[in-house]
């Protein structure tokens, strides 16, 4: 038992310093745009199978002109790098992020201490909206009855009506970070309770904080960059917000 509960230990020795230092950047200035939070109400359900959602979500505010230049699949691939360069930062570095062609992994400074894996990104993008979704594969933070693709992370940007027309003009974005399908090890190990009051409750402070930090606009460069134009880049999803769909494909 108590070599089955080390790495949770450890993890959760870890998510204590996460939260520590995500704090400290939750108000870095800001000068080109202006990003404000907009959760739902219910930001973060469990179901009764033990599957937690949790969504984040905030407006950012920027010149219209900005978001012309930046509605791009390029800049897409750059906000999901900007994402996990933000997971390093918030950390000091002990949060880091690898790439291999395929997956991601979330290791604390390496492998083979791996809090999650995911399977390459996805995308989804036309001149409207912008979706990036990584499947959720393994690791130390998730059970076994969620490994294997069937959670994912996304981060969903939507366009919306501008309601300034006096120049200079300006636009906004709706931005919502979702995990979803969610089996956490914590809350089947050990308790739901500790499972919310630290590693959700964490998540909620350090994706706060990476939607802030997009007010800077300062996007990471993409490890990848394999996108030209929006022609090459599956469109999403017309109605429904999860219509059922083939999200297997990596």
């Amino acid at each position: 038992m108590l070599k089955r509960l080390a790495p949770l230990a450890f993890a959760f020795a870890v998510a204590a310093f996460l939260f520590g230092m995500a704090r400290r950047i939750l108000n870095r200035a800001t000068s080109i745009a202006h990003s404000e939070i907009r959760d739902p109400e219910e930001h973060t359900t469990m179901g009764a199978d033990g599957a937690v959602r949790s969504v984040q979500a905030a407006d950012l505010t920027l010149p219209e002109d900005e978001l012309e230049r930046l509605w791009t699949p390029e800049y897409l691939e750059r906000l999901a790098r900007t994402y996990w360069r933000f997971l390093t930062r918030a950390t000091l570095g002990v949060i880091r992020v690898r790439y291999t062609e395929r997956e991601r992994f979330v290791c604390v400074i390496g492998r083979p201490f791996v809090l999650l894996s995911f399977q390459a990104p996805e995308y989804e993008m036309n001149d409207e909206r912008g979706i990036v979704r990584w499947r959720i594969e393994s690791g130390v933070l998730v059970s076994k009855r969620g490994r294997g693709g069937k959670g994912y992370l996304e981060i969903d940007v939507r366009r919306c009506p501008s309601e300034n027309s006096t120049p200079p003009a300006r636009a906004m974005l709706h931005i919502e970070v979702e995990v979803a399908n969610f089996y956490p090890t914590i809350a089947s190990s050990i308790s739901t309770w500790v499972y919310k009051n630290t590693q959700s409750r964490i998540h909620v402070i350090v994706t706060h904080g990476f939607l802030r930090s997009l007010a800077n606009l300062d996007l990471a460069e993409s490890k990848v960059g394999r996108f030209a134009g929006i022609d090459e880049v599956p469109d999403p999803p017309v109605g429904l917000r999860h219509p059922p769909r083939d999200l297997s494909r990596a």
